[in-house]
């Protein structure tokens, strides 16, 4: 029977997804197991973790070798133990014996440079790495507004709205789904935050786009795309994120709300809708060859869109390891899908021959 490896960096991280993809694995022929990868001993190269039962469907403890197909699902921080399971999951990648169902992407930046030389450069917001204070407050004094952005970043976590005014800086962010806004008198004061800042992490810097609504509350299109059960693309569906009134996020760990893409699209003149759509459609079908031809390969990818004021659709985010939520929100009959969908393309890779999708990447490994 296939062994298939759900890997985090908490055992119960992600609960309620992974307990209803293991509860569809019996049907697939295979055993499901969840690990952390630094439970995995250097000398047996066991690992410790927990099976699924599929009679009681219950997870009990085990040890044994690390399974043959593995789903990461790993989100790193700036914590120690991050810091310990990179270069536990990078060896990991890189053995022959062992399959990943989505090798990840590299950070904002290194998506960036690479995108740009594409056909879908037009669709990407001008971007630039933040090399120190002067060249934040340089663009700020040319573009009025801007958006800080980590280069390692998810969910929204630490982006920053910076606006120059005639004697102010206006600075607003969004934490535990509150909008924190601070006025800076004057540019000796706002420099001292922004040295603190830099120190912290690393930083892209972004024109200010007007992405919101008629409400004045920020929105965007969330699309997941993943890989069938015979190695194809997918569209699972789309649904639409707004944000609060006034902020800068639309995403849900933000406090979001959604709506279905077809809802928003009717709300549209049918000659902009019309337009939209033929966008998406061309940036979705261009999308995940682009990746794959410059990366590792993929499983999923989520995708979030957004549309200024002017009509202009831009490409914000690409996420190897997307949520769910707005999709079960908004799509609820896709339910199934979601959680089978893991497990079909699983078996698919342990059936097929898998040596030159591993040496043609191996150069390449990342996360």
């Amino acid at each position: 029977m296939i062994t298939f490896g759900i890997m985090t960096l908490n055992l119960e991280s992600e609960k309620d997804y992974i307990d209803a993809l293991a509860v569809r694995a019996k049907s697939c022929e295979m055993e499901v197991f969840r690990f952390i990868p630094s439970e995995i001993h250097p000398h047996t190269l066991h690992v410790k973790g927990r099976k699924f039962v599929p009679q009681t469907k219950t997870w009990s403890d085990f040890e044994g070798p690390i399974p043959t197909i593995i789903y990461d699902r790993c989100f790193y921080g700036e914590d120690e133990h991050s810091k310990q399971c990179l270069p536990i999951v990078t060896w990991l990648k890189s053995r022959p014996d062992l399959t990943f169902l989505g090798y990840g992407l590299p950070n904002k930046w290194e998506l960036y440079q690479t995108l740009k030389n594409t056909t879908l450069s037009s669709y990407l917001p001008v971007t630039q790495a933040v090399i120190d204070v002067d060249s934040v407050l340089k663009e700020l004094a040319v573009k009025q507004k801007i958006i800080l952005k980590p280069t390692n970043g998810s969910q929204g976590y630490g982006i920053y709205y910076l606006k120059k005014n005639d004697k102010t800086i206006h600075v607003k962010t969004e934490k535990h789904k509150r909008i924190i806004s601070r006025i800076f008198p004057n540019e000796t004061k706002l420099i001292q935050w922004l040295e603190l800042l830099l120190k912290q992490r690393t930083y892209l810097l972004q024109p200010y786009l007007e992405l919101s609504n008629n409400n004045q509350q920020p929105f965007d299109i969330r699309v997941l795309l993943q890989k069938n059960e015979t190695g194809g693309w997918e569209e699972q569906g789309r649904g639409i994120r707004i944000g609060s009134t006034g902020g800068i996020l639309s995403n849900l760990a933000a406090g979001g709300r959604v709506m279905t893409f077809k809802e928003w699209l009717i709300s549209l003149p049918p000659a902009k809708g019309d337009y939209i759509r033929q966008e998406l459609d061309y940036i979705l079908t261009s999308l995940p060859t682009i990746l794959e031809n410059a990366f590792l390969p993929l499983f999923e990818i989520g995708i979030d869109i957004g549309i200024a004021k002017d009509g202009s659709i831009w490409i914000l985010d690409i996420n190897s390891k997307p949520g769910r939520k707005v999709l079960l929100s908004t799509n609820p009959e896709i339910q199934e899908t979601l959680y089978t969908k893991p497990l079909l393309y699983g078996r698919y890779l342990s059936e097929t021959d898998q040596t030159e999708r591993k040496t043609y990447y191996e150069k390449t490994l990342s996360h």
